[in-house]
């Protein structure tokens, strides 16, 4: 298993070099943890609507880690959210391989990749740029909470 400290700073270098990332979009990334989010998604303190992703000791045990949307406690309506957002994008969250629309506590969906790629974080730059198609749709419920 490469350094993953390493890949995070790669893979945020690659985000922050994307012709849509903006004064808008803030990344928090603690080493092996990184959340990707918008600065009105209520997530100043890691706790609000974000794209998110991990690979930690039980991970690189498992060979496997999760690429996962979450509206956390501090989203405004967590719950009414969770349940606007999947109305609007349910069907494309399904859509996509390998994805589970979860909607259960602040997991709105994730999918789980194994860890055997080479250039890992161009396969999580990938995910999270198929998952910006959420964007709108989020901003939308947000904006009407």
């Amino acid at each position: 298993m490469k350094d993953v400290k390493n890949v995070f700073r790669t893979l945020e270098k690659k985000l922050k070099q994307s012709h849509w990332f903006d004064d808008e979009w803030d990344i928090y990334n603690r080493g092996s943890y990184l959340q990707l989010y918008k600065s009105n998604w209520h997530n100043h303190n890691q706790g609000g609507v974000h794209f998110e992703t991990f690979i930690e000791g039980p991970q690189i045990k498992h060979k496997a880690f999760p690429i996962c949307v979450h509206a956390e406690e501090d989203c405004p309506y967590q719950a009414k959210f969770i349940e606007e957002l999947l109305r609007l994008e349910g069907e494309r969250i399904r859509a996509w391989k390998g994805y589970e629309a979860v909607g259960n506590g602040y997991n709105i969906c994730q999918r789980t990749l194994p860890l055997n790629y080479k250039n890992l974080e161009n396969r999580i730059f990938e995910e999270f740029n198929q998952l910006r198609q959420l964007e709108p749709a989020i901003d939308q419920v947000l904006s009407r909470l």
